[in-house]
């Protein structure tokens, strides 16, 4: 295929949100020719939707008795005996200076009386160390910062252009992209390194916290690429969205755990109270631990009449709630629920994928060129559930650290020159129609999995799929979806047992002695997606 434009870059960044920008921020600093390309515009990431806030332990604004030793063990605590612990330290110890850098980048947070940075606890913290900004904004203000200091360092962001595959050398390294622009037409940029920071894969159910770009269009790309992916199974489920009846679909508002951090509590139809006697931190215990605890009330105690449950807030100061979460009070507002006298009614939505594609805390995959930071990667930082707020958190630190690992891979001379790229053609993938797809992802790997069930999705796919060439952004997005809904299944149906995100209501115990450890996913030279040798995950240092 003869591409009908082409630009080069040291290093092409997929993606506009905190793990992306920060990285070619620091790229620039360090002095690599850099451009970010985007499918949508620069603010249409998933970052702008973070509501809660980073989790860090400042010198001098934290806690009294709050350290990065505590902030590591929530964190191990919270990923359910899947977490690396190495990777965690390393990124939650990066998080300081992490955090103090998008400050000198202009990023605004909300200061108490005396003139520290604000703190709010959420599910999983021992203590009040969330940091946070225009009170349930944090992602908002963070884009704003980021998207302001690209601007200003004169970073060219390509918008409307969607990665379709990796140009790679005979040998097998990536050396940049092929890509799309919103005509359909093809173009190439040329780079010894890529960086993948595109996002999750909410979009893989029909209610999700996620914006309509969340299609796991980096998880499919790193595949077909040839690295390897681990942890999918595990998709965290945000207990408390805002429920606006039967048949949700798409992005729906979230309500922040800040809410109950605050002091709200869950409860029933009957103003039972959800969490009481599940776990000692009741309605701050982890995500995994909330969601499934509401599925289960729902479908035990109320017999299954009812689908979502209720957040009241009603006993917090109204005019504090409307002031702390101003984003959170408008939704409600919205959907004609007043906070301040209603219970909010809630019920769990897809939020964040724990795993991804496997790379090291410098972003390093096992591919030449390739990297990956943020959503679509796996550090190990996660685990089998992820603690809230650790995600921007995570952006920031492996952004900047590779932008680093870019820059010394380019001085050693361990990257591959553009010029030896074979240039392909539009690839063709299996695509499922996207709205069956949600539906018996929704019904069947959701929140409580059992083996037929998953058995029943893989024979959807197979029956419903056809092979298409990826000659439009929303053939590239089913596709990624396809993908990575068959790559969740297969490691889903596998995991005979209960930890974390992934419930399984056919074995429901944790089980140590055959589990505790991460499956890793390939492609076959077919192209389908299979269970591989778990030392695969060390393979990406």
């Amino acid at each position: 295929m003869n591409p009908e434009w082409e630009a080069r870059a040291d290093l092409v960044v997929v993606g506009t949100g905190v793990a992306g920008l920060t990285a070619a921020l620091r790229a620039r600093e360090l002095g690599l020719r850099v451009l970010v390309v985007t499918k949508a515009s620069g603010a249409d990431g998933n970052t702008r939707w973070a509501q809660g806030g980073v989790a860090v332990v400042l010198p001098g604004e934290h806690e009294p008795g709050d350290t990065v030793s505590r902030h590591v063990a929530d964190t191990l605590v919270a990923g359910a005996g899947l977490c690396e612990a190495d990777a965690v330290s390393a990124i939650v110890a990066d998080g300081p200076d992490a955090v103090s850098r998008l400050l000198a980048r202009g990023a605004v947070f909300d200061t108490a009386e005396d003139g520290r940075l604000a703190r709010t606890r959420e599910g999983g913290h021992s203590t009040f160390r969330v940091v946070h900004a225009g009170g349930d904004a944090t992602g908002a203000e963070v884009e704003r910062a980021l998207l302001a200091a690209t601007r200003d360092g004169r970073i060219p962001v390509l918008e409307d252009h969607v990665a379709v595959d990796a140009l790679r050398t005979p040998l097998g390294a990536v050396c940049g992209l092929l890509v799309l622009d919103g005509a359909g037409v093809p173009g190439v940029l040329g780079a010894p390194a890529v960086l993948l920071a595109s996002g999750g894969l909410g979009q893989l159910y029909r209610a999700t916290s996620n914006p309509e770009v969340a299609t796991g269009d980096g998880l499919a790309l790193a595949l077909r690429a040839g690295a390897v992916a681990a942890d999918v199974e595990f998709v965290q489920f945000h207990p408390t969205v805002l429920y606006t009846g039967r048949g949700a679909r798409g992005r729906c508002p979230l309500i922040t755990e800040a809410v109950r951090g605050e002091g709200a509590v869950l409860v029933d139809a009957t103003g039972e109270r959800v969490m009481r006697g599940v776990h000692p931190l009741e309605d701050l215990a982890p995500r995994d631990v909330v969601a499934a605890a509401i599925t289960r009330h729902l479908a035990l105690e109320r017999g299954g009449v009812d689908d979502h449950v209720f957040l009241d807030a009603t006993g917090l100061d109204a005019e504090h709630f409307r002031a702390r979460f101003p984003t959170v009070s408008a939704a409600c507002l919205a959907a004609g629920v007043d906070p301040a006298v209603d219970a909010i009614p809630v019920a769990p939505a897809a939020h964040f994928a724990c795993g991804g594609v496997v790379s090291t805390v410098d972003g390093r995959t096992g591919v030449t060129g390739l990297y990956a930071a943020g959503e679509v990667a796996r550090t190990g930082l996660h685990g089998a559930n992820r603690l809230a707020s650790n995600s921007l958190l995570e952006g920031l630190v492996v952004g900047a650290r590779t932008a680093e690992a870019v820059a010394a891979d380019l001085a050693l001379g361990l990257l591959a020159e553009p010029r030896a790229a074979l240039v392909p053609g539009l690839p063709t993938a299996p695509v499922a129609d996207r709205d069956l797809l949600q539906r018996v992802m929704s019904r069947y790997a959701a929140i409580g999995r059992d083996a037929e069930g998953l058995a029943v999705v893989g024979s959807v796919l197979d029956l419903s799929t056809t092979n298409r060439v990826l000659r439009t952004r929303a053939l590239v997005e089913d596709a990624a979806l396809t993908l990575a809904a068959r790559a969740l299944i297969a490691a889903a149906a596998e995991r005979t047992e209960s930890r974390g995100c992934h419930v399984r209501t056919d074995f429901t115990d944790r089980d140590d002695a055959r589990w505790q450890r991460s499956q890793v996913v390939r492609l076959t030279p077919t192209g389908q997606p299979v269970l591989a040798d778990p030392v695969l995950v060390r393979g990406a240092a």
